[in-house]
Order: structure tokens, then sequence, then C-alpha cells
């Protein structure tokens, strides 16, 4: 056994023993992230629904309610904030989706901010963003798109301190996994109403049909399709032809699984 590819799993292709292969010197590929590129565009396209309110805006249309009724637009989000056009923008977590999103964000001219533990360093040159912490991200954007996978480290990585950093007026993205917010701290954030969230994941999910935040209006939801397009199914499969001939025309292949990706899945 020379080669081992995974199509359908989740980036960390939890299914197949990492260890073993390496110490037998199996190749070992996985091209689900072929997914990200629906995913990027998801998070672009959520973020200009949450600059321009997209929301509260659907919600009052179909409640019936006259938009501006007195024709001052003056305290509407969508009015004060608006445009991606030269924004700061903000990204927890830059593997391939995160990669693509910033490609997907130059014609915006935004200014990129990153935090990524797992980085190497010459991505931020090669991608033109500035590293940073946590912290940051939180406090200072314009635009907060969170693309971190799920791992013990992350798993609730964002709770009440967090949260209570960031700053009103922001718009907060989330489109890799619900888990990583605590979700009773999420919820109690954006009562405050001075910040919208545009969330394709949430957690629990299905979201409760009791929960707040479905009635929110600082609220746009989706239910976690940002992955999920048929073009994937053949995506996944053509990316891994591609890796097959490489790996057969003794060339590198492009997208392997490492001990990297051993220490990101379990959070070390």
């Amino acid at each position: 056994l020379k080669f081992i590819g995974e199509l359908e799993g989740d980036r960390f292709s939890q299914r197949i023993d990492l260890e073993s292969c390496f110490e037998k010197g199996i190749n070992v590929v996985d091209t689900t992230h072929g997914s990200s590129y629906p995913v990027a565009e998801w998070a672009l396209a959520l973020s200009i629904l949450g600059l321009r309110n997209a929301g509260e805006h659907f919600r009052n249309l179909i409640s019936g309610k006259t938009p501006f009724p007195m024709g001052n637009r003056d305290d509407d989000p969508s009015f004060q904030l608006g445009e991606l056009w030269e924004r700061k923008v903000g990204l927890i977590g830059c593997g391939h989706i995160g990669r693509r999103l910033l490609t997907f964000l130059k014609p915006f001219k935004t200014t990129n901010f990153v935090y990524d533990p797992y980085l190497e360093p010459e991505i931020a040159d090669i991608f033109d963003f500035t590293q940073t912490s946590l912290e940051y991200i939180l406090s200072n954007l314009e635009v907060i798109i969170c693309l971190a996978p799920l791992t013990p480290k992350t798993k609730g990585m964002i709770g009440k301190k967090q949260l209570n950093l960031i700053k009103p007026g922001t718009i907060l993205v989330n489109v890799s996994r619900g888990a990583i917010f605590n979700s009773e701290e999420l919820i109690k954030r954006l009562s405050k109403k001075d910040i919208i969230a545009c969330l394709d994941v949430f957690d629990p999910e299905p979201i409760p049909k009791d929960s707040p935040i479905r009635k929110m209006e600082n609220v746009f939801l989706s239910p976690h399709i940002a992955g999920v397009t048929k073009r994937c199914e053949n995506r996944f499969f053509s990316i891994m032809v591609d890796e097959l001939d490489r790996f057969f025309s003794g060339h590198k292949t492009r997208y392997n699984l490492s001990n990297k990706t051993i220490q990101n899945r379990r959070g070390l």
C-alpha cells in the first residue's frame, strides 16, 4: 500500500490511523477541502449581508412592517455600515477556506488580519495579511469571520470574556462550527443589539425551536449550508484524480496529511 485518499472526511480524516500510515511510509491525501470553495463564497456573502443588516430588513419585510416610515435612515446599521469596501477584516483560522476567502476579498481592498497559531509565517507574506492575536481580532476589527476547525482546543474558545471584547457596530460571521462559541454567552452578547451576527452554524444543531437566537433581529441565520453543494461531490473526486496523477508520475502531492495534522486534530 502506497497511497490512501480521503474524499469525504472533515479535513482531519478521523477514519485514518495517520501514525501507522506515516510509520509505513504511506502517502495520505485529503481532498475534502474541495468544499472550501462554497464555504468561502458564503463567508463573503454573509459578511456583506451583515453589513447590510439583511436579517432585520428581511424580518421586517415578511412581517409587513413599513421600512423607514419617517424617511430617516440614520439609525439603520445598513446605512451606517453598508459596504465591505476598504473594511478591516479579521479571520479566525486561515486554512484552505481562509486562503480562498482572502482571494475573494482582494477586489474590496480590505485590510486583513489573521489569528491562526498553526500558520506558517510565510503565508502572511504570500496573501498579504497581518498575523495577530485572537484578542486583537475580536477587539479592533469591523468584520470578524470564524473559519477555525473544531478541535479540543477550539471548542468553547470564544466565551463571555472574548465576546465582550467585540466593539459595537461589528459584524460577526461563523461558517465553521457552532461549538467554537459558547452559545449561551453568544446569545447574551447579541441581546445587547449593538453587533450583527450572520451564522451558518450553531450549537446545538438544528437550532432548538425555542432558542432566542431564532427571533433576534440583529441575526441572520442559515442552516449549515455553506459547504453543501452538488458541485462539491465531483470536485472531491477530480482533485483526488489530480493527486493520483501527480503521485504516480513521481511528483509531490499537494494535499498531504502530516504530523501537523495530528497536532491540529488533537488541539496540541
